[in-house]
C-alpha cells in the first residue's frame, strides 16, 4: 500500500498545497501565514497502544514520519533522530520526576539546557540532510527571547553551507542565555543585539520573510517556532509522557510566550492523544491568559521579568489556533490577523467557548514566581527555573494536582531569579563552565529592519 503523503497549506491561503520539504525550508509562507497540515492523521486507542513501549527515539521516528515522508525515508529519519539526541545528558532525552502530586517533565537535558534543544538538534541535522542532497547555501535568520537562539546556534554551528543570524533583545535576556550564544567561535554564527524587545526582533524577522526579494536573494530560512518542523518534534514528548505516566486524560501546564510549545500539545490532542486540558501559563506579560480567559487579545507594553523567555506580547503560533477554531477558514484567519496587527482583536464568545474545550490559562506575577521557587525548594528540594515555576503556579491556581508541568529550562540559566528566591547559586554543568569567562562576540544594531538586512547581506 502506498503511504499517503501529507500536504500543507498556509493559514492565510489554504488553496495552494505545499510539501514538507517546502514548509521546512521556507519556514514562513510568502503570504505571511503559517503552514499547517491540510489534514492530520488521527490515532485510535489501539494504534496508540502500539507505541507505549517505544523508546523516545523510536517514538519520534513514528510520529515525525507521519509529517515528513515526502522528504526523508523512515530509516534515514531514524538515524537522523539518533544522531540528534546522542549529545543529551539523559539517554531517554527527557526525564519525568515527581513534584508533590504534580509531575515534572524535564525537557532541559540537551546541550543548551532548554526544551528548545529537542526540536533544534533535530532541525540542524535535517538541514544538513537536505544540503547533502542539494548544492545550495542557506541563511537562517531567527529571533530569540533567550533560549531559542542558543539552541539554534548549537545545532547549526560549523555546518557546511549554513549561516545563522540570531536577533536578541539587547540587555533583556539573562547573562547565561546570552553567553551560550555569543561565546560560540564558529564562523557561520552571527549574533545581533537589537535595541528593543523580543516582539521587535520577531517583527523584523517576519518582515524579512515577507520581503520576497530579500529573502530569496539570501535563500533565507527560519527556525523560530513558526517552523512546522519545530512543532512536530515537540509533539513527541506529549505522547511519550502519556505512555510513561500511564493515566488517561492527563493535563499539561505549559509555560509559554510564543504559543509554540503548548500548540504542539494541541496538535498531539488533535492526533488522538487523550489530553484533558492544556494550561497556558504566563508571567505578567499575560496576553495569552487574557485571551483564553476572557477573549482580550490586545497587546500591552512588554514588562521585563524573571522569566524573560515569556516576555512576549504577540504570540506567533496563536495564528494557527485561530485558523483551527475558525474551521480552517483562511479568509477569516487573514482578516483576524489584520485586526491583530491593528491591535483591536477581541475573540468572540463562540470561538472562546471552542478554545476553552481544550485550554485553560493562568498567570503568575514576579512575587508569586519567586515564592513558588522558594516553596518548592523547601518542600521538595528541587530548584525550579522561573519559567517552570510559572507552570507550577498556574496548575496550583487552577487546583489541578494531577498535572504534568513542562520544565522548560535548567535553573542555572537564571541566576538572578534563583538568588532572589532562595539565595543560592545553581551552577552550570561542568561542560559549559567555560562560557562564563570566555570573550563574547555580538553586534548591537538599531531596531531597524533595513539596517539589519544590510548587515546580513554584508556577511553572506
Amino acid at each position: 500500500m502506498v503511504k499517503k503523503i501529507m500536504k500543507y497549506v498556509s493559514t492565510r491561503d489554504n488553496f495552494k498545497e505545499y510539501t514538507f520539504k517546502e514548509v521546512f525550508i521556507k519556514g514562513l509562507a510568502d503570504d505571511g501565514g503559517l503552514y499547517v497540515p491540510k489534514s492530520l492523521k488521527k490515532y485510535n486507542i489501539s494504534e496508540l497502544s502500539a507505541f507505549k513501549d517505544l523508546s523516545y527515539n523510536e517514538l519520534s521516528t513514528e510520529i515525525i514520519s507521519q509529517f515528513s515522508s515526502d522528504f526523508i525515508s523512515k530509516d534515514e529519519l531514524s538515524s537522523l533522530i539518533s544522531k540528534s539526541y546522542s549529545t543529551f545528558r539523559d539517554k531517554e532525552v527527557i526525564k519525568i520526576s515527581n513534584l508533590g502530586r504534580q509531575k515534572l517533565l524535564e525537557l532541559f537535558h540537551g546541550p543548551t539546557l532548554a526544551f528548545k534543544d529537542i526540536a533544534m538538534q533535530f532541525i540542524g541535522n535535517l538541514y544538513e540532510y537536505y544540503l547533502s542532497k542539494n548544492n545550495k547555501k542557506i541563511n537562517i535568520v531567527v529571533a530569540t527571547s533567550g533560549d531559542t537562539g542558543a539552541a539554534a546556534i548549537d545545532s547549526i554551528k560549523g555546518k557546511y553551507n549554513l549561516n545563522i543570524f540570531v536577533l536578541h533583545p539587547n540587555n533583556r535576556i539573562s547573562s547565561v542565555q546570552r553567553k551560550l550564544m555569543t561565546t560560540v567561535e564558529e564562523k557561520n554564527v552571527f549574533n545581533i543585539a537589537i535595541d528593543g524587545n523580543f516582539d521587535d526582533c520577531q517583527n523584523i524577522v517576519k518582515s524579512m520573510f515577507s520581503d520576497l526579494e530579500f529573502s530569496k536573494s539570501i535563500n533565507m530560512s527560519g527556525v523560530n517556532s513558526i517552523n512546522w518542523a519545530r512543532i512536530i518534534a515537540q509533539t513527541v514528548y506529549y505522547f511519550y509522557s502519556y505512555f510513561r505516566i500511564g493515566k488517561e486524560n492527563i493535563s499539561f501546564s505549559v509555560p509559554t510566550g510564543n504559543f509554540g510549545d503548548v500548540f504542539a500539545g494541541y496538535i498531539a490532542k488533535r492526533m488522538g492523544l487523550p489530553i484533558d486540558k492544556l494550561i497556558v501559563a504566563t508571567n505578567e506579560n499575560d496576553i495569552l491568559h487574557r485571551a483564553i480567559s476572557k477573549g482580550d487579545y490586545v497587546s500591552k507594553k512588554v514588562k521585563e521579568t524573571y522569566s524573560p523567555s515569556m516576555d512576549i506580547q504577540l504570540a506567533s503560533n496563536f495564528e494557527r489556533l485561530i485558523y483551527y477554531i475558525n474551521n480552517s477558514d483562511s479568509k477569516i484567519t487573514k482578516n483576524i490577523m489584520k485586526k491583530i496587527k491593528q491591535n483591536i482583536y477581541q475573540i468572540d464568545k463562540l470561538n472562546l467557548d471552542t478554545i476553552k474545550k481544550d485550554f485553560l490559562s493562568e498567570s503568575c506575577n514576579e512575587k508569586e514566581t519567586l515564592e513558588i521557587i522558594k516553596n518548592n525548594y523547601e518542600e521538595n528540594n528541587i530548584i525550579l527555573d522561573p519559567h517552570t515555576a510559572v507552570g507550577v503556579g498556574a496548575a496550583k491556581k487552577l487546583l489541578l494536582n494531577d498535572c504534568v508541568v513542562l520544565s522548560t529550562a535548567h535553573p542555572c540559566k537564571f541566576p538572578n531569579a534563583i538568588n532572589s528566591a532562595i539565595d543560592k547559586h545553581e551552577k552550570l554543568p561542568e561542560a559549559l563552565q567555560h562560557i562564563l569567562n570566555k570573550e563574547e562576540n555580538f553586534q548591537v544594531l538599531k531596531n531597524n529592519a533595513e539596517e539589519i538586512k544590510k548587515f546580513i547581506k554584508s556577511k553572506v
